[in-house]
């Protein structure tokens, strides 16, 4: 029997020909990622390992500070200090304000990871970099901490469960839709400790930021991974980040899948996610009235340069709601650096948005966009649990960027096509 895309990774950086799931293998780990919170538990980990003085890979050590950036208070301050001076000492890759970002739009903007690798991350939504045809996984700090004391890692090889798109999307519906849509019809355990596999011709045309989304959202489905086949959209993304050394894997054609599912992509309209989990989804013409306070469009999910040009395409001409207190949160510094060439601050200054720097802040109710109690928000962003972005009695509903934008404009939830249709009638 042949074997998954996710299997032939594993098996290859264990060694092997071939690995079955539910086998445990030690692999070579070939990227080790974590931002200020995992790093500083994995460097008191580190420093309990016998023999472990210096990281045995400095290259392949990446940290990115990016949850509490800038710092907002002595104490993250302190934090990122001890973290900084660990990286630097060990030669490591270190990135921070002013040349970073989100961790999961910096690591692929500079070409550290792509097809064929193994990503460990201290991090969830380290299953981003599956995207780009890598075996992505969040893991805890005790597992990074070993990884850069030996360069590898223990996984369990996961059962694979295949989602198929067919059809041709509708207007304004991306990768957060689909994954989305998905979510909610397995719902937030269908997947758990699976490799979620993505094919699909409705897939063939969507860019690379939707397949980053739906590959940091399979977590979101209890997903040990998500992972696409490298195709001519992921070569172009990746010549254009001048990640030119890498092994594209495919699943064989009589490779083994725990579970197959197939979606008429076409029938998908733009989704949103009802509080107080992601499989709450409906589509955005059976949303209701629901009055928003707070709009948040970007993070690492929708942050990357075509989320901001959709947003833009929304919002231009147009003043967000009075009421509405709406935030937009590049990716990355390079995403920021697009968006003033390309006119889009221009536009989010002049709807009467503000463009934070690139930070992790309101996703996670650490700062620059906290909700206060008994708020609503609609974001962007990948979670909407209780007390996710601020107080516990705040609701937090999720949707694609230009769901986002329309919301912000009208002031409730409603789809772009209200408010763009509104400035072709005037």
């Amino acid at each position: 029997m042949g074997l998954t895309i996710s299997e032939k990774i594993l098996a290859r950086h264990a060694g092997r020909d071939s690995v079955e799931p539910g086998e445990i293998v030690m692999v070579d780990v070939d990227v080790v990622l974590a931002n200020e919170l995992s790093a500083a538990l994995a460097i008191d980990e580190f420093k309990k390992i016998e023999g472990a003085e210096n990281i045995l890979r400095p290259d392949s050590a990446v940290f990115v500070p990016d949850h509490f950036t800038p710092n907002k208070d002595i104490t993250t301050a302190k934090l990122v200090q001890r973290v900084r001076e660990f990286a630097l000492s060990q030669n490591a890759r270190w990135f921070e304000v002013g040349r970073a970002g989100i961790e999961h739009c910096v690591l692929p903007q500079n070409g550290i990871v792509g097809p064929g690798q193994v990503i460990i991350g201290g991090d969830s939504h380290t299953t981003t970099y599956g995207a780009l045809g890598a075996f992505s996984t969040g893991v805890g700090s005790t597992d990074v901490a070993v990884a850069w004391a030996i360069g590898k890692t223990w996984l369990r090889v996961p059962p694979t469960f295949k989602v198929t798109y067919h059809g041709q999307l509708q207007p304004w519906v991306g990768g957060k839709d689909l994954i989305l849509y998905t979510i909610g019809r397995i719902t937030v355990d269908g997947a758990t400790y699976m490799a979620m596999e993505f094919h699909g011709e409705a897939l063939a045309g969507l860019p690379m930021a939707g397949r980053f989304t739906m590959a940091n959202m399979s977590i979101e489905a209890g997903a040990k991974n998500g992972i696409f086949h490298v195709d001519d959209v992921t070569r172009e993304y990746l010549a254009s980040v001048r990640h030119t050394s890498y092994t594209e894997y495919s699943s064989d054609p009589d490779a083994h899948y725990e579970h197959e599912i197939e979606i008429d992509a076409s029938q998908i309209e733009p989704q949103v996610a009802f509080p107080s989990i992601p499989e709450n989804a409906r589509p955005v013409s059976q949303a209701g009235d629901v009055k928003v306070d707070q709009v948040v469009i970007g993070t690492c999910t929708n942050g990357w340069i075509e989320d901001m040009r959709e947003a833009a395409q929304v919002l231009r001409g147009h003043h967000v709601a009075p009421h509405i207190r709406c935030i937009v949160v590049p990716g990355s510094q390079e995403v920021q650096r697009q968006m003033v060439k390309e006119g889009l601050m221009e536009i989010f200054m002049d709807a009467d948005c503000i463009v934070s720097t690139s930070t992790c802040g309101p996703c996670i109710g650490g700062h620059m966009g906290v909700l206060g109690e008994y708020e609503v928000c609609l974001s962007t962003t990948n979670r909407n649990f209780v007390g996710r972005m601020g107080a516990r009695t705040a609701e937090i509903y999720l949707a694609n960027p230009a769901v986002a934008a329309a919301t912000a404009v009208a002031g409730h939830i409603v789809g772009p096509d209200e408010v763009v249709g509104r400035r072709a009638a005037a």
